[in-house]
């Protein structure tokens, strides 16, 4: 294990905060939009081009989360054993987990992505082409995933159906929504939440 300065994660939190929140933006502007793009050349039905993209950033989430967890295990095994303070265990384990993320195998979680995407039932693709094609918005999502675990409160994406109850709070409605709709027929985005609180909008088709 590299070597790292003793709580500078957690004092870096809000900064470190400000910059994954914005990086989320950023990626819903640019390389959602080119994903959307480049699927377009392939798939007329935009319906389907949205829910694949989607579907990819919420599987891009699980990927992380669960690659977080287990790296978080094997570096807990071996600070562990040195471990003395004077902080925490577990704060000395996210320092070193947030300044060595570099050490996340983000093409392993892109690999598993595309692996549930493929036997995903609401999304597919023609025959000549894989969801390979839209590694860089997958590759993008799972970095900014993991590096969201490490904040202290970590962020995280909201769950969501086909068909649930639309709420202002947590999307903003797509330009060719039915405005007087009452459900979501399907997510373009997922809101990003903190503590069960949205922080930043997700965007949502609602059709009667």
């Amino acid at each position: 294990l590299r070597s790292c300065s003793p709580g500078q994660a957690r004092r870096t939190n809000a900064s470190r905060r400000a910059r994954l929140v914005a990086r989320f933006g950023d990626i819903y502007a640019q390389e959602r939009l080119d994903a959307e793009t480049l699927l377009k050349t392939y798939i007329s039905d935009m319906e389907m081009v949205q829910r694949i993209i989607y579907i990819a950033a919420v599987e891009s989430f699980n990927a992380a989360k669960t690659a977080y967890r287990q790296f978080k295990i094997r570096v807990r095994e071996t600070l562990s054993i040195g471990h003395s303070g004077p902080e925490s265990l577990e704060e000395t384990v996210l320092d070193y987990i947030a300044h060595h993320e570099d050490l996340y195998d983000v093409q392993a979680s892109v690999n598993e992505v595309i692996c549930s995407m493929n036997i995903h039932p609401k999304i597919s693709l023609p025959r000549e082409i894989d969801f390979i094609v839209i590694s860089t918005l997958i590759r993008e999502l799972c970095r900014v995933a993991f590096s969201m675990q490490t904040l202290v409160p970590p962020l995280d994406i909201a769950f969501g159906t086909d068909g649930e109850l639309f709420s202002e709070t947590k999307y903003r409605r797509s330009f060719d929504s039915d405005f007087t709709a009452a459900l979501v027929a399907y997510h373009v985005w997922p809101a990003l939440m903190e503590n069960d609180i949205v922080i930043v909008k997700g965007e949502a088709v609602t059709k009667r």
